[in-house]
């Protein structure tokens, strides 16, 4: 079964399982998300009463042609279940996320989510984060190659993140360094570290957010990991 594929099955079953008339949906960032969000707009489309937050202004441009009502997040009271995918998952559940460039609102609206639902393809899945990924750190303009520096204390390898020949500036204005570790050991540890940092915003660990994980394989099948 081809990637694309891959990825549809999984956010069809994430929206179809996860999803019901009348609730506030958190719509996430990247290639699989997509998937989901384009079957929210055709429950939309079947007169499902939906409020959605967008996670960023890609997923935000993609919602608003599909006719999907986009609430700010301050607008809303909770969110019922975000449905989002991830880069790397580990036997614990935890995760890397950001290499979409949404890493901060992302954490935003999955910390105001009853329930966080992953989708991802197998491929995904880790012995432990870091082996496949960079991790993603959004840091502010001002200094960043200092900031770059003290990460790179921690063990990586910090690549300032380019498009088109220019750093990538993400939605809230910052730059994003790739990590690369040859592995992380203890995540929990490691975002301790990270954050104490002046002038990161955000890291791309994803530490006990996930509620579900959903997983889809080759052969077509989908797996829950709780």
């Amino acid at each position: 079964m081809s990637a694309p594929n891959l990825k549809k099955i999984v956010a069809e079953k994430a929206v179809n399982d996860y999803v019901k008339d009348g609730m506030t949906i958190g719509l996430g960032t990247g290639s699989t998300a997509e998937y989901a969000v384009k079957r929210v707009g055709e429950l939309v489309k079947d007169g499902f009463k939906l409020k959605c937050v967008a996670t960023s202004e890609r997923t935000a441009d993609q919602a608003r042609n599909l006719g999907i009502d986009l609430y700010d997040i301050n607008d809303v009271n909770h969110i019922d279940v975000t449905i989002d995918g991830a880069d790397e998952v580990d036997p614990a559940k935890q995760l890397i996320k950001g290499l979409g460039g949404a890493l901060l609102r992302e954490k935003i609206v999955a910390a105001a989510s009853l329930a966080e639902v992953i989708i991802i393809d197998d491929s995904k899945l880790v012995d432990k984060l870091g082996v496949k990924t960079p991790l993603p750190v959004e840091v502010v303009q001002y200094g960043h190659k200092k900031t770059a520096y003290a990460l790179e204390r921690q063990g990586c390898k910090a690549m300032l993140r380019m498009k088109d020949g220019t750093p990538f500036i993400t939605d809230a204005g910052n730059y994003i360094y790739d990590c690369k570790f040859e592995s992380i050991e203890s995540p929990f540890f490691l975002e301790s570290r990270i954050d104490v940092i002046p002038g990161v915003v955000e890291n791309g660990l994803f530490l006990n957010t996930a509620d579900v994980i959903l997983s889809s394989h080759p052969d077509g099948t989908v797996t829950k990991i709780e």
